[in-house]
């Protein structure tokens, strides 16, 4: 089960990486558009999503700086962001790198920002979540530059393991 996760970590950083390299090509203007996301932006979502990721992975490690909320606009500048998020995914992925299979039974408890009380839950049904959440969020961002008149682009698990992500195979 940790090889199906580290394929996920491989996949999340291949295609947060595609996803930024379609951004780059939007105006300053455009990145920052309020075009009716859940997190309103290009720039918001990709902020919220390096977000949620520090905070998922703070309560799994005990380290790092989190966010107090998670819309928190954590960087400005695009090249800033873009930098902290690829430092973020190699973060996920030697992280996930030292999971065992035993680890991902684990019982993970938090007290969620969005909501009172404590949550406990397995590490493995959170890791897919966080996974999820990601893929999620991408999609958003997806339609946003669709709505800005960007040309598609290809996401999909099924791209990554024809070509970068061929050693899942």
């Amino acid at each position: 089960m940790r090889n199906h996760f580290r394929m996920f970590a491989d996949y999340n950083c291949w295609a947060n990486a595609r996803l930024y390299e379609a951004c780059e090509l939007l105006s300053d203007e455009d990145f920052r558009a309020d075009k009716g996301a859940f997190f309103r932006s290009a720039q918001g979502t990709l902020n919220h999503l390096l977000a949620a990721d520090r905070i998922w992975l703070k309560r799994f490690t005990g380290e790092g700086v989190v966010p107090t909320s998670l819309d928190a606009p954590l960087y400005e500048a695009f090249s800033d962001l873009r930098a902290a998020r690829e430092t973020e995914d190699q973060r996920i992925i030697d992280w996930v790198d030292g999971l065992t299979d035993a680890d991902l039974t684990t019982i993970i408890s938090y007290s969620p920002i969005t909501m009172p009380g404590r949550v406990e839950l397995p590490l493995g049904p959170i890791l897919t979540h966080v996974f999820n959440h990601q893929t999620h969020h991408r999609g958003q961002v997806h339609t946003i530059l669709t709505a800005l008149g960007h040309p598609s682009v290809v996401l999909d698990l099924v791209y990554f393991l024809l070509g970068d992500g061929k050693r899942w195979q």
